[in-house]
C-alpha cells in the first residue's frame, strides 16, 4: 500500500481534500454538466477519498489493517442500505470514524455511498451522497474522544447528522429542480423536505443505540491490540 512520507504534504492533503477540492467539485460543477460528468466526478471523488485515506497514516502496515476494518464497515454500511425505510450507514460511518480515525471515516461513508448507489441506482446525486456522508464521517472522527467518552453527545451527533445529510442534499435538489442556488428557493428545498431529515436523524440514534457498545467495544480491541 502507498504511503504518502512527507508530513507537510499529508498535512496540506488532510485540509485541502474534504474541505477545498472534493466540495468544489461536487458544489461548482455547473447543472449541465451534472448530468452528463457524474461518472467521472464520482471516480474523482473516490479517488480523493482514497487519497485522503493514505494522508491519515505513516507505516504501511497500519494502513493497510485499518484498510481491511474500512473495508468490513463499508460492506456492513451498504447491506445495511438495503433495509427499508431506516439505515445504519450514518450510525456505522460514525463509529468507523470514532475507531479508526476521520479519513477512515470519511473513506467508509464515500465508498458506503458510492457502492450502494450501484444497487439503489447511480446518478448526479451520488457525489453529493459520497460528500454528504464522507463529511459526516470526518467530523465524527475529529470528535472522536467527547463521542467516545458520552452516549448524550453521541447520540446528539446523530440527530445533527441527520439534519447536516438532508440539507447538504438539499442543494442538489435545488439546482437541480430550478437550475440554479439561490437562499430562497434552498429554504423552500429544506422546509418541503422537513419529515425526511426527523426520519434520518431518528433512524441514526436507533441504530447507534443498538450498535454503538457492540461495535465500539470489537474496534476498540481491535485498534488496542494492532496499534491503531
Amino acid at each position: 500500500m502507498l504511503v504518502i512520507r512527507s508530513e507537510k504534504l499529508r498535512r496540506g492533503l488532510r485540509f485541502a481534500l474534504p474541505f477545498a477540492i472534493m466540495p468544489a467539485l461536487v458544489l461548482l460543477l455547473p447543472r449541465g454538466m451534472q448530468a452528463k460528468y457524474y461518472a467521472p466526478v464520482t471516480f474523482l471523488m473516490t479517488g480523493f477519498a482514497l487519497l485522503l485515506f493514505l494522508a491519515g497514516f505513516e507505516r504501511r502496515e497500519l494502513g493497510t489493517r485499518r484498510m481491511i476494518l474500512v473495508s468490513v464497515m463499508t460492506a456492513l454500511s451498504v447491506l445495511g442500505r438495503m433495509l427499508p425505510v431506516i439505515k445504519p450507514i450514518t450510525a456505522l460511518t460514525v463509529l468507523s470514524a470514532m475507531y479508526l480515525g476521520p479519513e477512515a471515516g470519511f473513506l467508509t461513508g464515500a465508498l458506503s455511498a458510492v457502492l450502494s448507489n450501484f444497487i439503489m441506482g447511480q446518478g448526479p446525486w451520488t457525489p453529493f451522497q459520497m460528500l454528504a456522508w464522507g463529511l459526516i464521517g470526518l467530523f465524527a472522527g475529529m470528535l472522536a474522544k467527547p463521542l467516545r467518552r458520552s452516549r448524550v453527545l453521541l447520540y446528539g451527533y446523530g440527530l445533527l447528522s441527520g439534519a447536516a445529510y438532508s440539507m447538504i442534499m438539499d442543494i442538489w435538489t435545488t439546482v437541480w429542480t430550478y437550475g440554479e442556488f439561490t437562499f430562497r428557493q434552498y429554504g423552500a428545498a429544506v422546509v418541503s423536505s422537513m419529515p425526511y431529515p426527523v426520519v434520518y436523524a431518528a433512524s441514526n440514534v436507533i441504530f447507534l443505540m443498538l450498535l454503538a457498545k457492540p461495535f465500539g467495544d470489537k474496534l476498540a480491541r481491535i485498534g488496542k491490540k494492532y496499534g491503531l
